[in-house]
């Protein structure tokens, strides 16, 4: 996937990892995945917060950084952070341009903040919405818990969605929302949506590289599925690296210069 245009309905499903380095991103380009989002998530897998409210501009544009380098044929997508489109147009320009020019081919911001999105897209931004769950108002939303579970509040994120459709966003992230309420809103839109914990309806779907590979052992979201024990390989590694060394088993003669 290398353009907006590449996010078509109807055709195979859309998949998007997040990815915060330089190493995974290297992985990644050499993987089918569509595209990578560098999320605001970086707050808490990479640097331990609690939320992804301490996530800055400046820390997701290093990791922007750094993944489009790794992962140069790949669509790069970056979360703008918390308040930065909440406030002046300036402001939010100012994070669009410093992610752009960190190498994100597109921006994602959280909630139908319309005029902001149909003033990025005149200014030839594409925008990818993301609606449910939007993490930088867990406070509040009283905290990780699946939206739209009534009617009126699922009739809220349908007009919400067409709102951002027609102010020019490519695509719309849905985030912990019940499959009924994600499959109409999927069938409504002429846009794809991308899923996570909303379902198997969506047109895409997206995981946070380190929960699908198994890399976290502190949390689980009951809509994660492990593809892999990335931390009992790496634990199972080190052990035996600890070993080796104290044994004196490593490095062997024919592992040193000469």
């Amino acid at each position: 996937m290398n353009s907006i245009h590449d996010f078509r309905k109807g055709g195979p499903k859309i998949t998007m990892l997040t990815c915060y380095d330089y190493w995974s991103a290297r992985l990644l380009n050499d993987s089918p995945v569509d595209c990578i989002l560098v999320g605001d998530s970086s707050a808490m897998v990479m640097h331990g917060y609690p939320d992804t409210i301490s996530a800055t501009t400046e820390l997701i544009a290093l990791h922007t950084r750094a993944v489009k380098l790794g992962a140069p044929d790949r669509f790069v997508i970056g979360d703008m952070p918390f308040l930065t489109f909440n406030g002046s147009l300036d402001r939010a320009m100012d994070c669009v341009l410093k992610l752009m020019q960190a190498g994100a081919q597109a921006v994602k911001l959280e909630g139908a903040h319309t005029e902001l999105v149909r003033h990025l897209v005149r200014s030839g931004v594409p925008v990818m919405g993301h609606l449910g769950l939007t993490p930088q108002s867990v406070h509040a939303l009283g905290g990780f818990k699946v939206q739209a579970k009534t009617e009126a509040a699922a009739q809220k994120l349908l007009e919400d969605a067409l709102a951002l459709q027609e102010a020019g966003c490519f695509a719309l992230v849905l985030e912990c929302v019940p499959t009924p309420v994600a499959e109409n809103l999927t069938r409504s839109l002429e846009i794809p949506t991308i899923g996570i914990g909303a379902g198997p309806h969506c047109d895409g779907q997206v995981l946070v590289l380190q929960d699908m590979l198994g890399g976290q052992t502190h949390f689980k979201p009951r809509f994660v599925r492990q593809y892999a024990d990335l931390a009992g390989t790496i634990k199972q590694a080190v052990h035996a690296f600890v070993e080796d060394v104290r044994q004196q088993a490593f490095p062997t003669l024919e592992e040193s210069y000469k």
